[in-house]
């Protein structure tokens, strides 16, 4: 993957991990070329596939309910960022589509891994003010991203 290369890939992942030491919540990335012919046609949006990929990543299966997928889908140049329910009482949705506006304006300029670093960072922001850490935090999802 030409905008994600491997060094990228380890960059995003020291980034989760490091950013996992101050709060209790877990970040997932995943990155998606585009759907495939038949999601299309069916009109199946970023949201939707973020929604799905958010599940079968098992995301949703955190002990706090504290898990948070960042989602690019590069053909439609479009990040999605979807958060268990402990964060619906203390972080607006329009929280989370500011980080998501700003990763696409450092993708399209071609920064992709500055973009995806300023992600994770502000994600992991959130994180700590809503979930902070308590120095014995276990980590339950993978750090690496994943390519699908």
């Amino acid at each position: 993957m030409r905008r994600f290369p491997p060094a990228t890939l380890k960059a995003i992942e020291a980034a989760i991990g490091e950013s996992e030491t101050s709060h209790r919540g877990e970040i997932r990335f995943a990155i998606e070329n585009g759907l495939d012919a038949w999601s299309a046609l069916r009109g199946v949006t970023s949201r939707d596939r973020a929604t799905q990929i958010f599940g079968d990543l098992g995301v949703w299966d955190t002990e706090e309910n504290n898990g948070v997928l960042i989602y690019v889908l590069l053909a439609d140049h479009r990040v999605e960022i979807l958060a268990d329910r402990g964060f619906s009482a203390s972080v607006e949705a329009d929280e989370w589509a500011g980080i998501c506006r700003q990763m696409e304006g450092r993708f399209s300029e071609g920064r992709f891994e500055e973009g995806a670093l300023c992600g994770v960072r502000a994600v992991g922001s959130i994180l700590t003010r809503t979930f902070p850490g308590d120095g014995g935090s276990k980590n339950e999802l993978p750090d690496s991203p994943v390519v699908l």
